[in-house]
């Protein structure tokens, strides 16, 4: 068996950190050509235009459903061991986590995992607004933080296992999961075609959703045939990005993990497909206020996203594709957080959208 092999080459911490790397350099590549992007999904429909963002995050949550629920379904997948399913969890933290996120992609003007997209591109406000994301992240699971976080997510919680899992609680089990991401996938191939969506946007949006099945597929097989327990997930940015951080600094000699090997990757394929579009550009702040404003962004995100236990992708994507209700509780809170603070602080600039989808002549 191909995941035998490999663990028994590369060892279980090694094997899950290659995939780490192969799995997030697919996703920076595709994040980048697709402009996958949350907050520029949420501006668009409160600004009620149809620029494509929103359709290229359809493509991506509607895939990620699609594939994740699909393995579920043939029995190559179980989520019922995952953090997000298996564990009690917060609503309280959900909700409140996802609203300060929503804020906080408002004001950095990026999610997570855009910001190590745009990073890789050497756009030096997300280097910065991601390094503070990490430390609030980390000081929100360890240090300072901590106890903030710890006593708003005792306000409201909900016990693991079938209570934590939408599929169980609603009744409709993985047939039901593949019909809705269907129904969704079909919406976003509609307005795909009336918005005229360019290759990259769609192919783009679809290569990440894959790369959230693929995170669930391998760590879930890997931990069948390990002999330490690893955890089953996919990819996230909020505990991964502290954890790098970590090591970087005083943790070196930590074993290998998924994580590890996670952030580097999207940060490679994102410079890869930057590089090869020829889209590298240095860009710094214009003044002192913008930088506050990403300050202030950064660190609402980092505590918002490690108090709801997941970013725009690890539970906008994958904690949705294996239908926890924390997860999509905190994706909405997401949405109300980022559309408020768009309406209240950017309302009267209209050029909210940073890049646009890559036109067809472009990409051609």
């Amino acid at each position: 068996m191909f995941i035998e092999t490999l663990t028994d080459r590369l060892g279980e911490g090694g094997a899950l950190a290659l995939a780490g790397v192969v799995l997030g350099a697919a996703f920076g590549f595709m994040a980048q050509r697709s402009r996958f992007c949350l907050r520029s999904a949420v501006i668009e429909f409160s600004h009620n235009v149809t620029g494509g963002k929103l359709t290229v995050w359809l493509f991506a949550f509607s895939t990620a459903v699609l594939a994740t629920q699909g393995l579920a379904w043939a029995g190559a997948f179980d989520a019922s061991d995952a953090r997000q399913i298996a564990t009690r969890g917060s609503l309280s933290g959900a909700a409140i986590g996802g609203l300060l996120f929503g804020v906080g992609m408002i004001l950095a003007r990026g999610c997570a995992s855009r910001l190590l997209v745009l990073a890789a591109q050497g756009n030096l406000r997300s280097v910065m607004s991601g390094l503070i994301f990490a430390v609030a992240g980390q000081s929100a699971w360890t240090g300072m933080l901590a106890p903030l976080r710890l006593s708003i997510s005792e306000w409201w919680t909900v016990d693991g296992g079938s209570a934590r899992d939408l599929l169980v609680r609603t009744g409709i089990g993985h047939g039901g999961a593949l019909l809705f991401g269907a129904v969704w996938l079909a919406a976003a191939v509609f307005w795909a075609r009336r918005q005229r969506v360019p290759t990259w946007g769609w192919a783009g949006a679809i290569g990440v959703g894959l790369t959230i099945a693929g995170g669930w597929w391998f760590t879930y097989a890997v931990s069948r045939v390990a002999f330490d327990t690893h955890p089953i997930q996919s990819l996230s940015f909020t505990g991964p990005s502290s954890e790098v951080l970590t090591r970087v600094l005083f943790a070196g000699d930590k074993p290998l993990n998924f994580d590890v090997g996670l952030v580097p990757g999207v940060f490679l394929g994102s410079f890869i497909a930057a590089a090869l579009f020829g889209e590298l550009k240095l860009e710094g702040f214009h003044d002192g206020e913008s930088m506050r404003r990403y300050i202030v962004g950064a660190l609402c995100m980092g505590f918002g996203g490690m108090l709801a236990g997941g970013c725009a992708v690890g539970a906008g994507l994958s904690g949705t594709s294996v239908f926890t209700i924390t997860s999509w509780i905190t994706l909405c809170c997401m949405w109300a957080g980022a559309a408020v603070t768009d309406r209240l602080v950017d309302r009267p600039a209209p050029a909210a959208l940073d890049q646009p989808v890559p036109s067809r002549a472009r990409t051609a």
